[in-house]
């Protein structure tokens, strides 16, 4: 006799913020009637550490710091043992978002060393012959928005082998480009534009990758490492010199959130702007970038 558990959030978006009410309904299905041992709830939000492979063993004192930090937890009895009658069965919840002490709810963020998960999980406990049924689903998080305003700070670049750190046997160019703003609006795209004025060697493609700076650690020391989200190809082959090219990248969700900074992680981004010579010469520059939410 098979039996299916499901949670269904009554937001679509499954987006909520620190101090909303996290509502929805367990359906459990089944042809006939059910014989359990109690259906629980466990709502839990956990930022996960991991060190990278360099990191170790370097820093002994790191291993206390890494483990997984609850950010809130919470359980409830939706069901007491007993029956439940067979066909489609619908149980309502409610789930205050409130955190205990001063813990704050983080954004959801899923990146490669750091971790920021929120999941509701429902459990039916059922006797030793029937296998107990768990189900799982994850909902997000948004911080609260900023209140205060953003003043874009625009930045403009010169790219020259002049410019670069190690310039050995590089042709001549002269790139110019600017990016409307360094500290974005996690909604809103990051926007710019560049222009090749000269350049000696033909150009095969111009590519912007978006990076993440995740740092792990404590005191004793930390581990920084930067890994790419995504990249993005805005012009192909030898481009027109003088002509402006648009950058545009949108921050892709779950993997971007706003900036932050604790006191055993930082989640940080960078924007690398990066020409390809013919013979693939690799030129880079690279924007620190701030992230919020308005």
């Amino acid at each position: 006799m098979s039996a299916s558990l499901d949670i269904r959030l009554k937001r679509a978006n499954k987006v909520y913020h620190e101090g909303e009410v996290l509502a929805g309904v367990v359906v459990l299905v089944s042809k006939e009637a059910v014989q359990h041992h109690g259906i629980s709830l466990t709502m839990e939000g956990l930022v996960n550490l991991q060190l990278s492979s360099k990191s170790v063993g370097v820093f002994e004192a790191f291993y206390n710091s890494v483990k997984p930090i609850q950010l809130i937890t919470s359980n409830i009895e939706v069901v007491k043992p007993g029956k439940v009658p067979g066909g489609k069965t619908e149980i309502p919840f409610e789930f205050p978002l409130h955190t205990k002490g001063n813990k704050v709810l983080y954004e959801t963020y899923h990146g490669v060393f750091v971790n920021i998960q929120y999941t509701l999980r429902c459990d039916m406990k059922r006797s030793l012959l029937a296998k107990d049924l768990t189900k799982t689903c994850e909902f997000m998080v948004h911080c609260q928005p900023q209140k205060a305003k953003i003043v874009p700070t625009p930045v403009d670049f010169t790219i020259t082998p002049e410019t670069l750190q190690n310039r050995s046997s590089l042709p001549k160019f002269l790139i110019r480009g600017n990016l409307d703003a360094t500290n974005c609006v996690i909604t809103q795209p990051l926007t710019g534009e560049l222009l090749v004025e000269s350049s000696d060697v033909a150009i095969k493609s111009m590519e912007l990758q978006l990076v993440r700076v995740e740092t792990c650690g404590c005191a004793e020391g930390y581990a920084r490492d930067a890994t790419e989200i995504q990249n993005i190809q805005i012009a192909e082959g030898d481009v027109c010199h003088g002509l402006p090219i648009p950058i545009y990248m949108v921050f892709p969700r779950l993997f971007t959130c706003p900036t932050l900074e604790t006191t055993n992680f930082k989640v940080e981004f960078e924007v690398n702007v990066v020409i390809v010579l013919h013979d693939d010469h690799l030129i880079t520059e690279n924007f620190p970038l701030k992230l919020c939410r308005l």
